[in-house]
């Protein structure tokens, strides 16, 4: 006696599966090849196949309909679960090819309600497109940028030192403590940024140009580490102007300090940026036009 049962190393082709789910849930090789847009006779030839594979029959063909037998039973309900299994692979490939990625950077006193209302608005106009947004000191940002790792950037940078999409001046103001000010002091306490910070250069060298003694009382790279620590009456300190809260003074000429101008917000992208990137760029410069009229 030959033993006619699958070997193996049988691989059911999932569309004779397919075949075989849409036959025993019409009843009919005739509704079944309407509905998978075949015909008759093609779907009669998969069965068959199909059961050359399993090793026994797996319908019984009536006059009028057709019935599983107690294999196709079986392998009924392993197949439906393998299509659905397989659908959801389908599914999730195309999704994966589908998705693009945009790796962004911005300095954290962008990070934002306006932000984060250009970005709700540009996945919902884009919703195949996952983002990725990294906040820090601009010269984090830039090097991971020139480093390949993030595809636009928004940085603080000294007026000109590299070239950039767009640039807008970055108003600077120089903040003391409302509760608590400290400007009077001698030596004045400074709060800044770490060696190589933007803005510590020029608070630096501000203080030594009018001749005023200065220490070093706190140093953080958190935006809101500096904002706190100037407003609970550690030291002035020299911040854009957007991160200017409550809980500071303003301080100027008034206070014999110089206006700090040579600063600016520069937009950066790579010449071969694709399309959404280049999209992205224009609502942030959009938004940078408006807030700077």
């Amino acid at each position: 006696m030959t033993d006619r049962s699958p070997s193996r190393r049988t691989l059911f082709d999932m569309e004779l599966l397919r075949t075989m789910v849409m036959v025993a849930d019409c009843g009919s090789f005739t509704t079944a090849a309407a509905r998978l847009h075949s015909t008759q006779s093609t779907v009669s030839q998969q069965i068959r196949r199909l059961e050359d594979m399993a090793g026994r029959p797996l319908l019984i063909r009536a006059n009028r309909d057709v019935h599983p037998t107690d294999a196709g039973h079986a392998l009924l309900g392993i197949a439906r679960q393998m299509l659905a299994l397989n659908d959801q692979m389908r599914e999730a490939l195309a999704g994966a090819t589908v998705a693009v990625t945009v790796r962004l950077g911005v300095p954290e006193d962008f990070v934002s309600r306006r932000t984060s209302t250009l970005l709700g608005r540009f996945t919902r106009r884009h919703p195949h497109v996952k983002l990725e947004v990294t906040s820090g000191l601009s010269r984090d940002l830039a090097q991971a940028f020139d480093h390949g790792q993030l595809d636009l950037v928004l940085v603080k940078q000294r007026r000109g030192s590299r070239p950039a999409v767009a640039c807008w001046p970055e108003p600077m103001r120089w903040i003391d403590s409302a509760r608590t000010p400290r400007l009077q002091e001698d030596p004045v306490p400074l709060v800044t940024f770490p060696p190589r910070g933007l803005y510590r250069d020029e608070l630096i060298a501000a203080m030594e140009t009018l001749d005023r003694r200065w220490r070093i009382s706190f140093t953080s790279s958190s935006l809101s580490g500096i904002q706190g620590a100037v407003a609970d009456g550690m030291g002035i300190s020299l911040l854009p102007a957007r991160a200017v809260t409550r809980e500071h003074r303003v301080l100027g000429a008034r206070q014999g300090l110089p206006p700090m101008d040579g600063f600016e917000i520069a937009l950066l992208h790579r010449p071969t940026a694709e399309p959404i990137i280049l999209d992205l760029a224009a609502q942030f410069m959009r938004l940078l036009d408006r807030e700077k009229r």
